[in-house]
């Protein structure tokens, strides 16, 4: 058992003392530059499932078993409210705000531009935007790879299938930034949606004007039960996307470059046989999740000695379930070599991330042309990689340097 971090809630009487372990899930000083990793060691003493008293008290959860069973479990623990700590007017957005079977209708009129074959069809622009990029910083011998490179590309791949403006790029990501810097500032984070439910009502407007193939354009005409949506329902829907879009795979595909700038054997093993790309993905996205999952509790529940009551929350460290000892043979290391297997960075169930599988050939791709131009490379030494935790984990800078040819 640790020390208080600082002073926090009440503990519920329902709540064994041995479940109580202090973690601030916002600003917790444990957490360092290798975001995940210094997550496993300051969690590792914690229970599988335990309370901590910061930020108004709430479950963590942290091992594969019973993340599973949380995220499968929609009777019990809801996506209606996704706040931390809990909020008066929590934001709704769709799908993730909904439970099944409420939310099937949309992830259906989702998927079709979201798929294995409609991705397929993308990687040639996405190949396109990515050498574009490692072009722009191959001659220079140094960048900051997220400012440069990570929070360019995959914004720059969302906004082009939404049919958003891409002058606007550093606009939106700014936001998107913010929004997720805001996550226990109730009023700021009310400013920040209205910005860009402001700016994705103007796009809807657009699209009505000027329909296209576009992702947005798609969403105003398809069918959801033998109607179209509301513009209500269509900026649930996109907003959600914005925020993934924005944020989500810059930040995964920071944190598997940070990692593989210092291991100068896998980077020379990929120049060598660029084959080896997808399982370095399938290792860098196990290792390096972003996305913690809360939940509701809706009606009472106990998990081993966990006593989950009505009214509760509860944060899935989906990071933790992908490192979980249990299941992983040296769950913390990087191995190119390591036999893919389920993990939990996506979520799991009726919530899995609908853009797993762009996410995937973004990251993908992403290392095929950083590697077919700059071989070698490595941490600038002494410079700072600013980072952000919370619902939604970042590397906000990770300056390096490499010899250019």
């Amino acid at each position: 058992m640790t020390a208080p971090l600082a002073a926090g809630s009440p503990v519920p009487p329902h709540i064994a003392p041995h479940l109580v372990f202090d973690f601030d899930i916002y600003a917790d000083p444990r957490i360092g530059e290798d975001v995940q990793g210094s997550y496993a060691t300051a969690l590792a003493d914690a229970p599988d499932i335990f309370w901590t008293r910061l930020n108004g008290g709430h479950w963590i959860v942290k091992s594969f078993d019973a993340i599973s069973q949380v995220v499968l479990d929609f009777e019990h623990f809801s996506v209606r409210e996704m706040q931390i700590p809990r909020v008066e007017n929590p934001p709704f957005f769709i799908p993730l705000s909904l439970d099944p079977p409420e939310n099937l209708p949309y992830r259906k009129a989702m998927m079709p531009m979201f798929g294995p074959n409609a991705i397929k069809a993308l990687e040639p622009r996405i190949r396109e935007w990515a050498a574009e990029l490692v072009e722009a910083v191959a001659a220079k011998g140094a960048c900051d790879f997220q400012a440069d490179v990570s929070k360019i590309f995959p914004v720059s791949v969302f906004m082009e299938l939404m049919g958003m403006d891409l002058s606007r790029l550093q606009d939106f990501r700014h936001l998107a930034e913010n929004f997720f810097s805001a996550q226990n500032d109730e009023a700021e984070l009310g400013r920040l949606s209205a910005l860009i439910l402001g700016e994705l009502k103007a796009l809807i407007a657009a699209k009505k004007a000027a329909p296209d193939d576009k992702l947005m354009s798609h969403f105003i005409q398809v069918d959801v039960g033998d109607r179209t949506m509301s513009d209500d329902e269509i900026l649930a829907m996109s907003f959600v996307l914005f925020l993934g879009g924005m944020d989500t795979v810059t930040n995964v595909t920071g944190f598997a470059f940070q990692q593989l700038a210092q291991m100068p054997d896998v980077q020379a093993r990929l120049a060598a046989d660029r084959s080896l790309i997808p399982a370095f993905t399938d290792e860098a996205i196990r290792l390096y999740g972003v996305v913690n999952t809360p939940r509701l509790v809706v009606k009472d529940r106990d998990i081993g000695e966990a006593k989950f009551r009505e009214g509760e929350m509860l944060l899935n460290i989906l990071c933790l379930g992908s490192r979980d000892p249990a299941k992983f043979a040296s769950p913390n290391a990087f191995d190119l070599d390591r036999k893919k297997t389920a993990h939990l960075t996506f979520s799991s169930g009726p919530h899995l991330c609908i853009g797993h599988v762009l996410g995937r050939a973004e990251l993908r791709i992403l290392t095929e042309e950083w590697v077919k131009r700059i071989p070698a490379f490595r941490a600038t030494p002494g410079e700072r990689h600013a980072f952000r935790i919370g619902t939604v984990m970042a590397l906000e800078s990770l300056p390096i340097e490499w010899n250019p040819a």
